[in-house]
């Protein structure tokens, strides 16, 4: 599958996750693509849509944080490899 652009935006807490993508989704165009959780409770949202709508989309979440954002990117056209990682972990959760 090919983007394009991924949105990234990386919390403390599922909850906090939640309601990122909540703005995220409200913002913009964008299509929620799945989520990443580790260790010690930090939690990367993933989603996907034309480059301008990703970015307005990252953006107001770092403009107008809901909570603390640990770490936000935009990376458009990204490569095969970068898009099959992002399915991968879209497997895991929706099974």
């Amino acid at each position: 599958m090919s983007y394009g652009a991924l949105g990234l935006v990386e919390v403390l807490g599922s909850c906090n996750a939640v309601v990122v993508l909540d703005q995220m989704l409200k913002t913009s165009n964008v299509e929620f693509r799945t989520w990443h959780t580790k260790c010690g409770g930090h939690a990367t949202v993933f989603l996907s849509g034309d480059v301008a709508a990703v970015k307005a989309a990252v953006d107001s979440v770092k403009e107008n944080p809901p909570c603390e954002i640990i770490a936000a990117a935009v990376i458009s056209a990204p490569s095969g490899e970068t898009a099959r990682l992002v399915e991968e972990e879209e497997e895991k959760h929706h099974k």
